[in-house]
């Protein structure tokens, strides 16, 4: 019987190692858990890439639909701003352009340079001259509170493009206006 045992155990093996596969893969299994712990330091090293994708991350955390998206663009740098995939432009209470980013420019046809100082509803972009746009803008100024969102069309310089419209007035008391083309 022992020798029963060995060439068993020569079976065996042969089912062992088909055991010795399944532990195989039961430490590849265990090996799965540090692979998540891996997984785990993955995250770190995503998270070590973040901050040199830093930049490019919280540019694609910039978006149109979000609800906190006036603190996000009070607290984005220039580069973030003028890279986000939707028009930026901020504004002070009288409307003075203090910004305006590179798809703004794109949609407008006017350089940022040019704009820079000049007021957005009479100068930059009359065809908001109205109480639709200007209207609510200078609502939400006089009460300290702007979020406004609207569906228009700018028809200035341009052939008539449809804009969703977002205004909002950040906790700095800072006025942004955001476009996004349809």
């Amino acid at each position: 019987m022992p020798d029963q045992d060995p060439s068993a155990d020569s079976q065996e093996p042969s089912i062992l190692d088909t055991g010795t596969t399944e532990p195989a893969p039961d430490s590849e299994e265990t090996s799965a858990p540090p692979e998540s712990s891996g997984a785990q330091a993955s995250p770190s090293t995503e998270e070590a890439a973040s901050p040199s994708d830093t930049e490019p991350s919280e540019t694609d955390e910039l978006h149109f639909e979000d609800d906190d998206l006036a603190e996000k663009l009070r607290h984005s740098d220039e580069d973030q701003l003028d890279n986000a995939p939707f028009g930026i432009i901020k504004v002070d209470d009288e409307g003075e352009v203090e910004f305006f980013n590179q798809y703004e420019s794109e949609l407008s046809g006017m350089d940022p340079e040019e704009v820079l100082g000049r007021n957005f509803f009479t100068q930059v972009a009359p065809c908001t001259n109205n109480r639709l746009f200007r209207g609510r803008f200078k609502k939400g100024v006089r009460r300290g509170e702007l979020d406004e969102t609207f569906t228009y069309t700018y028809t200035y310089k341009m052939r008539p493009t449809l804009v969703d419209v977002h205004m909002y007035r950040d906790e700095a008391g800072h006025n942004w206006i955001t476009v996004q083309k349809y």
